[in-house]
């Protein structure tokens, strides 16, 4: 799942309550850590700032679980410096979400992943969400990708079940595909995916593992029944901005400060409530 980035009130990095969301989150049966994310915050981090909480967060989990690192950019050179600049020897792999803006063509894809492969330390894990980059990764390119070494699969969250459905159909056998959707991932897993990097996790770890465990054991009778009590959760999480909607569930748990970075702001007052209201009647 993908880790927030705790802030104190004055916005520093809180590295206290980060250690006691990791601690939270493993304790709940999480089976994977995926850090500096897009959730993470990464685009109001400096490199300094990044670098210091990777290396914190393979300090912290002491090999609990795996880590996954979050690297990824519209700059593939920087991203490749990137590479080589953080610490990325404990790493599972390497989480990087595909070029944001400049909206490449799909060739312009294909080159860009294949060059982060050729000189990443560890297995890329693809990232299709063009709701925030602005470009879908279609399923052709992801299956081209597919066959490239160290390439080792994908997280996809265009929300296009037909574009999923043909890259599960099509991927090579030992190619993960993982929903980057909340919301979808039922479905998605029931079409067979093997997972899901989530942002909902952070706020209800242990009914989230509970889901997917259920789903991954074809047993969707009561991973519907989990998921059904959740649909409120994952609406309000992303009505206003991500992660603002699970800073604000973590803030009532008493685990983090309700403290982002502008550009995104708290959520505001009457979706707070709203989600204290939820939190309360979920637990």
């Amino acid at each position: 799942m993908a880790v927030v980035t705790p802030f104190t009130a004055d916005l520093a990095v809180d590295y206290a309550a980060l250690a006691q969301l990791l601690d939270f989150l493993i304790s709940n049966d999480l089976q994977y850590i995926v850090t500096m994310g897009t959730t993470g915050e990464t685009p109001v981090l400096t490199r300094e700032e990044k670098k210091s909480i990777i290396e914190f967060t393979f300090k912290h989990t002491n090999g609990r679980v795996p880590v996954v690192v979050g690297v990824g950019g519209n700059c593939t050179q920087e991203v490749i410096n990137d590479l080589q600049y953080f610490p990325l020897a404990g790493a599972a792999a390497v989480l990087s979400a595909s070029p944001y803006y400049n909206k490449p063509s799909q060739e312009g894809l294909y080159e860009h992943y294949k060059a982060l492969a050729l000189v990443s330390p560890k297995p890329i894990i693809l990232y299709n969400v063009p709701g925030r980059t602005g470009k879908n990764m279609t399923a052709e390119t992801t299956l081209r990708l597919a066959a490239v070494d160290n390439i080792a699969g994908i997280k996809e969250a265009s929300g296009d079940m037909a574009q999923c459905m043909e890259i599960l159909r099509d991927r090579p056998a030992d190619f993960l595909v993982v929903s980057g959707d909340d919301a979808l991932a039922l479905p998605q897993m029931a079409c067979g995916m093997d997972g899901v990097i989530s942002v909902a996790a952070n706020c209800f770890p242990k009914q989230f593992s509970a889901m997917v465990k259920a789903c991954l054991q074809n047993n969707y009778g009561d991973a519907k029944k989990i998921n059904d009590g959740l649909i409120a959760g994952y609406e309000l999480l992303f009505a206003e901005n991500n992660p603002a909607g699970a800073k604000a569930f973590l803030y009532e748990l008493g685990i983090i400060e309700n403290a982002v970075r502008l550009p995104v702001v708290p959520l505001s007052e009457a979706l707070h409530h709203k989600a204290k209201s939820y939190l309360k009647s979920f637990n």
